[in-house]
């Protein structure tokens, strides 16, 4: 993801003075912004619910923006509401559910994200992650991991946020913006994007909460409503409470918090349950743990002889282990649910694609869910948890080949032979965090 640089007097501005509020903004949304960034919106996508294609808008482009300008400028432009999907969680049982703009309606969203980036930016901590300009899960993990290993760290606190896109307070993401925008013209389009609504098995829904999964705009307003809620409070609020060693690693809405100190970390828990209360978000009780956990820990546990408990985070399970080179280290690797679902997910696919392609059109296709997965579980440490996954993978192949008619299509040999002159990506480690630094 490329910094903003679209509005760099916006982004200057933003910068010198923290305090500032911005009242002029939603004459930046004009027919030249929009014209520019269509090319940025991505194609294959699932379409809104009037059926409007990328090619469908794009073959009429000029006076479909110069229609979208002038619908804004009366204040007549009205957001159409997003067609609600459902897909798995990744290593969970439960599903998400994702809100499909429109085209034009992604525009619009893509060219408020880019001016409320270009403030935001500025302001956003180091300890938020999540979908932003060179950030990345693979930037917390290494913070995450460089935070264990250098700081007196004790203990962990894993935070779940139930059903957190859901249960956004519109009033109160409205008061976050406000503290840096004082443009009406331009809060008056987000509004009309938060009340939008959703369809969902052809039945219109109203929105009075939640900012919808899916859409251009929801993880920066996401970021914007826990920078406030969350990363403030703890750096300014809570951290100063406490001489001893605190910090927040967040993505989104999922995060860790390291402690040196169990009275803090219980404390933390209390004090994180009432400030969430305030906001409309409430700690998923189930799905939330307090641990002991880092190298003195790992030590004593190791001297009674008793296990230290591991954690999940960004889809890693990350626990203490001892290097080769005898060291205490945070080892990370694929979580058994995550695992569990790519493999589930890689035989659903075989299933079907054996009866609708040829043998020789799985290549490319596996191949690139293979490097997709190498791309993000990579990490150092965690080979063999890809080679297990390499491995699976061409067990399912076999499997699937052989159950495309009632004879079997072909013997282990004859398939090894085929992989050896078309081979499959090899497992490799595509992040080495020990030479990494979180981004500042």
């Amino acid at each position: 993801m490329k910094v903003n640089n679209k509005f760099p007097q916006i982004v200057a501005k933003a910068k010198v003075d923290k305090a500032l509020k911005f009242t002029s903004l939603a004459h930046h949304i004009n027919k030249d912004l929009l014209c520019s960034i269509f090319g940025e919106l991505k194609r294959n996508k699932a379409c809104g619910i009037d059926n409007v294609t990328l090619e469908n808008y794009a073959s009429n482009l000029q006076s479909n923006i110069e229609e979208l300008v002038l619908k804004m400028k009366n204040q007549t432009y009205c957001p159409k509401p997003v067609k609600r999907v459902y897909i798995p969680k990744l290593g969970k049982d439960e599903k998400r559910g994702l809100g499909i703009p429109s085209t034009e309606d992604k525009l619009v969203q893509l060219g408020v994200k880019n001016i409320l980036e270009s403030i935001y930016e500025q302001d956003f901590l180091d300890c938020s992650h999540g979908f932003r300009p060179n950030k990345s899960c693979h930037t917390a993990i290494i913070a995450l991991n460089q935070t264990v290993m250098t700081k007196p760290v004790n203990f962990v606190v894993e935070v779940d946020i139930r059903k957190f896109f859901d249960n956004v307070s519109h009033y109160w993401l409205l008061r976050c913006l406000e503290e840096r925008i004082s443009d009406p013209n331009f809060l008056w389009i987000i509004k009309r994007f938060l009340k939008s609504g959703v369809v969902e098995d052809g039945l219109f829904i109203e929105s009075d909460k939640g900012a919808p999964q899916g859409g251009n705009l929801s993880p920066l307003l996401s970021n914007i409503y826990l920078h406030y809620v969350l990363d403030l409070w703890f750096e300014k609020k809570f951290r100063s409470t406490s001489r001893n060693y605190m910090q927040l690693v967040r993505f989104c809405d999922d995060f860790v918090v390291t402690f040196e100190s169990r009275k803090d970390a219980e404390r933390f828990l209390t004090e994180l349950r009432e400030r969430f209360a305030k906001f409309g978000l409430e700690v998923s009780e189930d799905k939330t743990q307090l641990i002991e956990f880092g190298k003195k820990a790992f030590e004593k546990h190791k001297r009674n002889k008793t296990n230290l408990s591991s954690f999940n985070f960004l889809g890693f399970t990350h626990f203490m282990k001892k290097s080769r080179f005898g060291l205490t280290v945070i080892g990370h690797k694929t979580s058994k649910e995550n695992l569990r679902r790519k493999l589930q997910t890689i035989k659903e696919w075989l299933r079907i694609a054996r009866a609708k392609i040829s043998f020789n059109e799985w290549i490319p296709i596996l191949k690139a869910k293979l490097t997709g997965h190498y791309n993000y579980f990579g990490l150092s440490g965690n080979y063999r948890c890809l080679k297990q996954f390499y491995k699976q993978v061409i067990s399912l192949m076999f499997k699937w080949i052989n159950r495309r008619s009632q004879r079997k299509s072909i013997d282990w040999s004859t398939f090894m032979n085929y992989l050896q002159s078309t081979p499959l990506p090899q497992p490799r480690i595509t992040v080495n965090i020990y030479k990494s630094k979180p981004t500042q």
